[in-house]
C-alpha cells in the first residue's frame, strides 16, 4: 500500500469542522430539551391520558420507531414544502429529531412512571393534590431517576444521529466534513478527524448528563458521595 496520509489540508480548514461540529452540540442540545418534554408528555398520556387520545399516541410512537431518521427528515425537509410549510434545512433537522426522540424518550419515560409504587399516588391524592401536581411532584421525579441511565444513552446516541442530517444540507459537522472532502480529496484524513471530534463530543456530552443527573436527582448524589468516601 503506497497510500501516505497527508492532514494539513484537513487542519487548513479545521476551523470550519469546528464550526460544524458547533452547530451539532446546538442542535443536539435543543433537541435534548424539546424531544425530553415531548417525550414526558407523550408518556403522560400514554399512561394516564383520555382513553382516545392513548391509541393516537401509541401509533405515533410505533410510527417513528419503526421507520428510519433519513426518511423522518425527508418528510418534513421535503414534505412540509409541498404544503406550504417553508423551513431552513436545519430547522427541518431539528423538527425531525425532536419528533424521534420524543417516540423513544416516551417508551423509557412510560416505563419509569409505571416503576412508580401505587402507594406513592395514593399518598399524593390523599393529601388533595391534582392529577397534574401528583404527576409533578410525587411520580414524576423518581420515574426520571430510575431511567435517567438509559435516557442519557438516548440522548448520546441522537447527538450521533444528528449526522444523518448532512442529509438534508444541514451544516453540521458531518456535512462540512463532506465538503472539506470534496475539495481536499482526502477522505481517510477527513473523516479520521471527524470521528475523533464525534468520539470527544460524545465523551463531554456523557459528562455533562451525568453532572446534571448529580444537581436533578439528589439521593444519586448521595450515593456517589457515600461511594466515594467508603473508599
Amino acid at each position: 500500500m503506497n497510500y501516505t496520509f497527508q492532514f494539513r489540508p484537513v487542519w487548513a480548514r479545521f476551523e470550519q469542522l469546528l464550526d460544524g461540529a458547533w452547530m451539532t452540540a446546538q442542535l443536539s442540545l435543543a433537541t435534548l430539551v424539546l424531544g425530553m418534554l415531548l417525550g414526558i408528555v407523550a408518556a403522560r398520556l400514554l399512561t394516564g391520558g383520555p382513553a382516545w387520545v392513548r391509541p393516537l399516541v401509541r401509533s405515533y410512537v410505533e410510527l417513528i420507531r419503526n421507520t428510519p431518521l433519513l426518511v423522518q427528515l425527508f418528510i418534513v425537509y421535503f414534505g412540509l414544502p409541498s404544503l406550504g410549510v417553508r423551513i431552513g434545512a436545519t430547522e427541518a433537522a431539528l423538527i425531525g429529531l425532536v419528533i424521534n426522540l420524543g417516540a423513544y424518550s416516551c417508551e423509557i419515560i412510560r416505563a419509569g412512571i409505571e416503576s412508580v409504587h401505587r402507594s406513592q399516588v395514593e399518598a399524593g391524592v390523599s393529601l388533595a393534590l391534582t392529577p397534574f401536581q401528583v404527576f409533578r411532584h410525587v411520580v414524576l421525579p423518581p420515574a426520571l431517576q430510575s431511567v435517567y441511565p438509559a435516557l442519557s444513552s438516548q440522548f448520546v446516541l441522537v447527538m450521533l444521529a444528528t449526522s444523518v442530517a448532512s442529509a438534508i444540507s444541514a451544516d453540521e459537522l458531518t456535512s462540512a466534513a463532506n465538503t472539506i472532502q470534496s475539495q481536499s480529496f482526502r477522505s481517510v484524513e477527513v473523516y479520521a478527524v471527524t470521528a475523533g471530534l464525534y468520539l470527544a463530543m460524545a465523551i463531554g456530552f456523557r459528562a455533562l448528563l451525568a453532572l446534571i443527573g448529580l444537581v436533578l436527582f439528589p439521593r444519586q448524589r448521595r450515593a456517589l458521595m457515600s461511594l466515594v468516601m467508603a473508599r
